[in-house]
């Protein structure tokens, strides 16, 4: 059922000039609304700030999925060289859209998602976040509605641009081009790195996409046993009958504690390493957009040097075509140092990213496996315990 909220939010206490900068997101409180192909999930997006730039100390508003792919793809349109964050794709499943895991699931990663632009120093300014989490409803539909970046046909496919890069490996081959490749040691070791990481974390996220399954499926059976043991105890004797009783209703506790603990699984485990191979590819877009400005600073550069050499021709001639061919030459010229300096950007973006990345990703990485440990270990100390209480019990009836 649709549910009304409030999207006031208190502007009341004034800002502390001298209190540290802080700016806080929270996703929160997913909704249905609409019916059939034209439901979506809406969410409350509750910022908390002192930054000046902002309407209040604080803001509610109400966004949709696509109102965040708006985001990353403005983010990733103007902030060259800077690894934007990801978003979650969406249910490739139609009936899973609107479970209550994959809704959980989604807000858990929408909030990771702009909690991470908040915190980086370059896009907290991003005027396109201050209007994302401030503009209303309709101001961000008709955002939406004009938008024409490079992820409007596939807003899921952040490898597109990489990929049009990679094309032009066919062309090289058969002759129709030369490769125009940036040859850097340094740069060649990162994108070896990217590429690893990306297979290995893909296939560590699928075995942990097995084990989440294996506990869902030992629940159940441990459920299915349980039923079936009362049901073999109602047909037994006194202390028979008991014994099978009480094996069938710890079967049944620990089949609980097995399907929560697969949640667990996935939320703090599973879904973290998802997010971290959603997180290398946005890093191979990025590796596209720098071959992309390395090409245009090559093909400027000899374009004019080819301009250069036409024009010294014309003036050794006289030619009264001199004047039209200075100033082809100063526009090429500008344009060419502007690509270069566009270059130089993305690299030196690229060096301060990837050092960030891989030290958030240490921190989140070792969180992740730390619950994934503790989690086994309480499960594995529950059902030993329940297991060993029903031990006297079931001595008992064999050595009656």
């Amino acid at each position: 059922m649709e549910q009304q909220r409030s999207l006031s939010g208190s502007s009341q206490s004034p800002r502390s000039p001298s209190s540290q900068p802080y700016l806080s997101v929270s996703v929160t409180d997913p909704v249905k609304l609409g019916n059939g192909v034209q439901a979506y999930i809406s969410y409350r997006v509750i910022t908390k700030t002192n930054f000046p730039e902002y309407q209040g100390p604080e803001k509610i508003v109400i966004r949709r999925y696509s109102d965040f792919i708006w985001l990353r793809d403005r983010l990733f349109e103007k902030y060259k060289g800077i690894f934007i964050p990801p978003v979650p794709e969406k249910s490739a499943v139609e009936k899973f859209r609107f479970s209550a895991e994959f809704i959980e699931m989604r807000r858990q990663a929408l909030d990771i998602f702009v909690n991470r632009i908040a915190s980086h120093n370059l896009l907290q300014q991003s005027e396109d976040l201050r209007t994302f989490l401030q503009a209303d409803e309709e101001t961000m539909e008709r955002l939406r509605s004009h938008e024409t970046g490079i992820f409007k046909k596939k807003p899921a496919d952040l490898m597109q641009i990489f990929k049009d890069v990679q094309s032009k490996v066919s062309d090289v081959v058969l002759g129709k081009e030369k490769p125009v490749e940036e040859s850097n040691p340094e740069y060649e070791k990162l994108k070896h790195y990217v590429f690893e990481l990306e297979n290995h974390l893909a296939e560590a996220q699928k075995h942990a996409y097995r084990l989440v399954k294996r506990h869902r499926e030992l629940g159940q059976s441990l459920s299915d046993f349980g039923k079936a043991a009362k049901l073999l105890g109602a047909c037994e004797g006194q202390v028979l009958g008991k014994a099978f009783s009480d094996l069938g209703a710890k079967s049944e506790v620990l089949s609980a504690k097995l399907q929560k603990e697969a949640h667990q699984l996935l939320m703090s485990f599973e879904e973290p390493l998802k997010d971290y191979v959603r997180a290398v590819q946005s890093i191979k877009a990025t590796i596209g957009e720098r071959a992309n400005a390395f090409r245009q600073q090559c093909e400027l550069a000899e374009t004019m040097k080819l301009k250069e050499i036409n024009l010294d021709k014309l003036m050794l001639t006289r030619s009264d075509r001199v004047g039209e061919a200075e100033h082809e030459y100063k526009e090429l010229k500008a344009a060419s140092e502007e690509a270069t300096r566009r270059f130089e950007t993305i690299v030196r973006l690229m060096n301060e990213e990837i050092v960030r990345f891989q030290e958030q990703k240490t921190q989140d990485m070792g969180i992740a496996f730390h619950e994934f440990a503790k989690g086994q270990a309480r499960l594995a100390n529950s059902i030993a315990d329940a297991w060993r209480s029903l031990l006297p019990k079931l001595e008992a009836c064999s050595s009656a």
